[in-house]
């Protein structure tokens, strides 16, 4: 039996983890198994991910509406592209190096590359400098969100990191980051329901509320990023990083 407070929490800490750079699947995971008895935790943390695919189809609704009647031809390229590299390399690393032990040490690295690229970044704007394409920046986003799925690894903080390395700002780096996670939840999800299904019944009241939740953090953090520079939010990015790769490590 599910208690319906502790499934409602997990959905709203689903829905706070998956905007930051800190493996949501595992720090919801770690709570569901300490208050949820009889449930798989990691594939009901994983499950979770549909709630805040929802958000995202619902916050960014007028860009997926645009992309759908192909209006916006540059999106719709960076998504396929960006699709196509992380679903089969996503599955090959899940295949080989899944399991490994090694997420929290990448997530350390992507936070000191978030770092030093606050820093570079930073000189490159000032001096006008060149930056990467977006057809570039798809096929590396695409590339790092399918390698997150090794245990600890955070796929925003990855994508993030990526995009960063182009001329977008703070906005369009979340935006981008967060979009193209959508057909990737999406093929998780259905693999997940395919092999086990026992779940579904009573993951409701937690899916409701990672959605709620999710859409409320989503909408607040782009609201921040519209008032901070790429220097300082590649910068807080780069500390949580730091932060959740350390959490991790502990845990």
């Amino acid at each position: 039996m599910v208690n319906f407070f502790n499934s409602a929490i997990s959905g709203i800490l689903q829905g706070i983890f998956e905007w930051l750079p800190i493996s949501s699947e595992g720090m919801v995971a770690v709570f569901i198994s300490l208050v949820l008895k009889g449930v798989d935790a990691v594939d009901f943390a994983l499950f979770l991910h549909l709630g805040t695919l929802l958000a995202v189809l619902v916050y960014f609704r007028k860009d997926w509406l645009e992309v759908l009647s192909m209006k916006n031809k540059p999106l719709f390229r960076f998504l396929s592209i960006s699709t196509l590299i992380s679903l089969p390399f996503g599955f090959l690393f899940y295949e080989t190096i899944g399991e490994a032990a090694v997420g929290a040490g990448l997530l350390a690295i992507t936070g000191l590359g978030l770092l030093a690229t606050s820093f570079f970044q930073k000189k490159r704007r000032e001096e006008a400098g060149t930056f990467w394409s977006l057809d570039k920046l798809a096929l590396a986003a695409g590339f790092l969100q399918g390698l997150s799925v090794i245990p600890g690894l955070s796929r925003s903080g990855s994508t993030v990191f990526a995009l960063s390395l182009g001329k977008l700002s703070p906005q369009e780096v979340l935006r981008l980051s967060y979009m193209m996670s959508a057909p990737a939840v999406l093929a998780s999800t259905a693999f997940l329901v395919a092999n086990d299904a026992s779940f579904i019944p009573f993951s409701w009241p937690a899916l409701l509320f990672s959605f709620l939740a999710g859409l409320f953090f989503l909408r607040l953090l782009i609201g921040l990023s519209q008032r901070t520079n790429f220097s300082r939010f590649t910068l807080v990015f780069g500390l949580l990083c730091l932060a959740g790769a350390a959490l991790e490590a502990i845990m």
